[in-house]
């Protein structure tokens, strides 16, 4: 059964699934498709061609679906896609994309922060947090199992690697390495996000041959296709390191690197 608080405004278009509850003061757009058991706290906006899965829960003044802060957007009738399970916190917000054939989206399990912002384009895996005020500008891609703390903006088109952490208060210029910490302002490497992967239970023979590929890659002199054939070379053909090595491979707007040693 849906619950709907009199006071909310559900256009006849939208579609709401079983168990949708629909709290105080809430708007949902003609166009939007809410998955059942998900729950809109009070003063919500869901608008856009906008589907949420089930048991997502958006607290008082999320706002997902607006159009994006994009100067080149004419009004096409774009996306956002968000999967079961996440969490909106108060007065965050996730705008939808600016051409129609590549929808901002957002996997499951994820924790979107007070305040935070995901703007249009984006591309985020499951699992991923974003910190309180945490702004995410237009086309960026975060990994699964990504945080980016608080207070931290992300420059467009930056790419985020999985099971990466990144300390509040940074400013990210450019993609960030899958596995690794960092921070700062200007951005800079910390080593392994070793108590992240013992947590999602990586083996230990894998923290220990990521550990070794993070010293080649990143504190050895050798230059990226040296490097990468350095790695494959003396460690095992896992999968992680085979993650590692396509992202740095792909990235276009270089890398995090640790500070240099004196």
């Amino acid at each position: 059964m849906v619950s709907i608080d009199p006071t909310a405004r559900v256009d006849a278009g939208a579609e709401l699934g079983e168990g949708v509850v629909v709290g105080p003061w809430c708007r949902i757009g003609p166009n939007a498709r809410i998955g059942s058991d998900t729950v809109l706290d009070s003063m919500v906006v869901v608008d856009g061609h906008t589907e949420i899965g089930p048991r997502c829960r958006l607290h008082h003044g999320a706002v997902v679906g607006t159009p994006p802060q994009d100067l080149k957007y004419a009004g096409e009738p774009t996306r956002c896609l968000v999967g079961s399970d996440c969490v909106f916190r108060e007065y965050s917000t996730v705008n939808r994309s600016t051409l129609e054939a590549d929808p901002t989206t957002m996997g499951s399990h994820c924790l979107v922060m007070a305040y935070a912002h995901v703007a249009h384009n984006c591309r985020l895996g499951d699992h991923v947090i974003l910190a309180n005020a945490a702004t995410l500008a237009g086309h960026v891609i975060i990994g699964d199992w990504a945080i980016v703390g608080g207070v931290t903006p992300v420059h467009q088109f930056v790419k985020i690697g999985c099971h990466s952490i990144i300390g509040g208060g940074s400013r990210v210029p450019v993609d960030v390495a899958p596995y690794v910490k960092a921070a700062g302002n200007e951005l800079r490497l910390f080593g392994l996000n070793r108590i992240g992967l013992e947590r999602r239970g990586f083996a230990d023979e894998t923290v220990t041959a990521l550990d070794r590929l993070y010293r080649i890659f990143f504190r050895s002199k050798l230059l990226l296709p040296q490097a990468v054939k350095e790695i494959r070379r003396e460690l095992p053909p896992l999968p992680e390191i085979e993650v590692f090595l396509r992202f740095v491979e792909q990235s276009e707007r270089g890398l995090a690197r640790p500070r240099p040693r004196r």
